[in-house]
């Protein structure tokens, strides 16, 4: 029986020549990750080991993107540990404000993970480098000790679904639609502990935001990790950011899935998962009058340059709705500066908006915009719990950064095309 790609990467990272779904290895890391939140807790577990080096110290790489800039005391003390381990130990990837972006759209942005790799973090959201034809997954806090000590980690062989990609995208949708579309569809414990593998023709009209937004949200259904085939897409990023040497793993044509499922790209409308699980996803059409109080275009998952551009668009020569709060989150350093250049952050204020430095501060219900009891919000999040942005009463609403902005502009839940009208 063949491998899947996901299988392949991992056999390649323990130096065997197969591996088959339930083996556990033991395979070798090209990055470990953590955050402001995360690492602490692995530094206390390093330290209390008694190890005295980190395996290299350009593997690894720290980001202060939760709570900072610290909100709190204890935010600033983690903080503090964080940045006394850095350089302890001369880290040389180490991001703090002024230099910060949400870890999940930094590293793919400074070229740190290349097709090929093995990458684990302290942080469920890390399966976005799926998107590069890596395989990476989140880890808890002791298995990153673990990682930064040894270069190494345990893993248990996924199982794999198979997802063919067929049609075209419409205008207004993009990879989150497609993505909340797949998690409706097969269920938030859909894929439990295996690899979703995304092929395909349609993948041709996906842009790279498109697939690190859709493998970001593989953990929403509970998968160890998504990741795309490799193209001339993946190639063409990997160069542009700098990547070399790197290694491409496909899948055999024998390869093993558990299901495989085809999807029309140009059936998908328009999508949001409604309160309180990512599953519970709905084309907006089909919504009646949902009136929100906030709307946060942002994070690891919808920070990038196409979601600003996308909002942009429709905001530029209209107002958020009176009532509704709209944060505007750029999710790196450099995205920020270049939306200043493009003249998006001008359309952002103009509108109304509330423009931030890079922050994941919201996502989680930590600063930026929490929510009072009753308040609805709009968000390009990846998690709709009960209390995820605040009030266990109040509620969160996933979406596209289309959707988003042209709710905040509408003060409900509605379509682009009904901000835009005729001019769709």
């Amino acid at each position: 029986m063949g491998m899947t790609m996901t299988q392949k990467i991992l056999a390649a990272h323990a130096g065997l020549p197969s591996v088959t779904a339930g083996q556990l290895i033991r395979a070798k890391v090209d990055l470990v990750l953590g955050n402001d939140i995360t690492a602490p807790v692995a530094i206390k577990e390093f330290e209390k080991a008694g190890i005295e080096s980190v395996f290299d110290r350009e593997k690894i790489v720290l980001v202060m993107d939760h709570f900072t800039p610290n909100k709190d005391i204890k935010a600033a003390e983690q903080c503090k540990v964080v940045r006394g381990f850095a350089k302890k130990h001369a880290i040389t990837n180490f991001f703090d404000v002024g230099k910060v972006g949400v870890e999940h759209a930094l590293l793919p942005e400074l070229g740190l993970v290349k097709p090929g790799d093995l990458v684990i973090g302290a942080d469920s959201h890390t399966c976005t480098y799926g998107a590069l034809a890596a395989f990476s997954t989140g880890v808890g806090s002791t298995d990153m000790a673990a990682g930064m000590a040894t270069g190494t980690c345990w893993l248990k062989v996924p199982t794999a679904i198979r997802f063919i990609l067929t049609g075209k995208l419409k205008p207004w949708v993009s990879g989150k639609d497609v993505i909340l579309h797949i998690i409706g569809k097969i269920g938030v414990d859909g894929a439990l502990y295996q690899s979703m593998e995304f092929t395909g023709e349609g993948l041709k009209s996906m842009t790279m935001e498109d697939r690190l937004c859709m493998a970001n949200m593989a953990i929403e259904a509970g998968a160890k990790n998504g990741v795309f085939e490799y193209d001339e897409q993946t190639a063409a990023y990997a160069a542009g950011h700098g990547c070399k040497d790197w290694t491409v793993y496909k899948a055999d044509a024998d390869a093993d899935y558990t299901a495989t499922y085809e999807i029309d790209l140009s059936a998908i409308h328009p999508t949001v998962s409604l309160p309180h699980l990512p599953d519970n996803a709905k084309p907006v059409s089909e919504l009646g009058e949902i009136k929100i109080d906030q709307v946060v275009i942002g994070s690891c998952t919808n920070g990038r340059m196409e979601d600003l551009r996308a909002a942009a668009k429709l905001f530029e020569g209209r107002q958020v709705h009176e009532g509704v709060r709209c944060i505007v989150i750029p999710a790196t350093q450099k995205i920020m500066l270049q939306a200043m250049e493009e003249g998006l952050v001008k359309i952002f204020i103009d509108a109304g908006c509330a423009v931030s430095t890079p922050t994941c501060g919201p996502c989680l219900g930590g600063h930026m915009g929490i929510l009072a009891s009753g308040e609805r919000a709009v968000a390009t999040t990846n998690r709709n719990f009960v209390g995820r942005m605040g009030h266990t009463e109040s509620e969160v609403y996933l979406s596209s950064p289309a959707v988003a902005a042209a709710s905040a502009i509408a003060g409900r839940l509605v379509s682009p095309e009904t901000v835009l009208g005729g001019n769709a």
